[in-house]
């Protein structure tokens, strides 16, 4: 299966349809009268297409099992047709598409094996996804990518001794994801130069700086501790995501003291300085830092 493992959980909602048609109106007349051989044919067939939606990864080899959280199946009967819509929700990490429309074929075959005996004419006439939200389906990538400042902060990176492995990392990652890294810094834990860059950047309009390293305990990390009082507004929020996500995969994360937030117009999020430390909280934030920067694009221009 596709590995979904980098994906930030939300609330994703999928509606599907599908039409079954009859051969005579007086199929539908029985439908409604509760006369058809089988049984209550709508019942039946809402609780196969319930069984349906829980089985769906059983029986499609690369569909994820998810923790199905909401299922609403509906009909609507017109003079020679019944209409199925199916509604599957989910906090999860992938879409629920497949789900709906496994459900709405599920409850469309058993309605055609229900009504066959009394007409022959029954036949399924399509199978659809109707809209899905959440995931990428909410999020729209800014027409021109957002300016980007990636800055290492590490002794050791900046003196050799380690090689720059999460600079390259994070700049083939953001690309392509609606941000253009413009500029890219390795600077040593020192306190001078790290304003002094990150000033720079910030004079320089960049939409985005990145920092990766010194987030930790030991006495070098101090990228938080300088980086606060430069801070015009402060975004706790993302930090805490960021440490979330972190701690869903590794009990390292807890350490990391990472801070978001806003100098003047320029928004900054320090990342940790491993390379799986910082892909991670790129990962969980990547959607949330295009919708801050759009709000910020918005604000600017009232």
């Amino acid at each position: 299966m596709v590995d979904i493992t980098h994906k930030p959980t939300s609330l994703r909602i999928a509606v599907a349809e599908a039409w079954v048609k009859v051969g005579t109106t007086s199929t539908i007349e029985a439908i409604r009268q509760g006369t058809v051989p089988k049984g209550n044919v709508l019942d039946f067939a809402r609780a196969a297409g319930l069984l349906g939606i829980k089985r769906t990864s059983d029986l499609i080899p690369d569909c994820h099992p998810v923790p199905v959280e909401s299922a609403k199946i509906d009909y609507y009967l017109e003079e020679q047709s019944i209409r199925i819509v199916v509604e599957v929700k989910a906090i999860y990490r992938t879409g629920m598409e497949v789900e709906a429309m496994h459900g709405a074929s599920v409850v469309a075959l058993t309605l055609y094996d229900m009504l066959k005996p009394i007409d022959k004419n029954v036949s399924i006439e399509h199978i659809r996804l109707v809209e899905k939200t959440g995931g990428k389906s909410n999020l729209s990538l800014p027409p021109t990518p957002f300016s980007c400042a990636i800055l290492i902060i590490s002794d050791s990176i900046y003196h050799a001794k380690k090689e720059n492995n999460v600079g390259e990392e994070l700049q083939s990652l953001i690309r392509g994801k609606g941000f253009d890294v413009q500029h890219t810094y390795c600077i040593p834990d020192d306190s001078h130069q790290i304003q002094t860059i990150i000033q720079q950047c910030v004079n320089s309009g960049v939409a985005l700086i990145l920092t990766a390293g010194g987030t930790g305990l030991t006495s070098n990390d101090i990228t938080p501790d300088v980086i606060r009082p430069m801070l015009t507004r402060e975004i706790p929020g993302m930090a805490e995501l960021m440490r979330a996500y972190g701690t869903a995969r590794t009990f390292q994360a807890v350490v990391s003291r990472g801070i978001a937030g806003f100098i003047g117009n320029t928004l900054i999020v320090t990342l940790p300085g491993t390379v799986s430390g910082a892909i991670d909280s790129f990962h969980s934030l990547k959607d949330g830092l295009i919708h801050v920067l759009s709000e910020r694009n918005k604000n600017e221009k009232k």
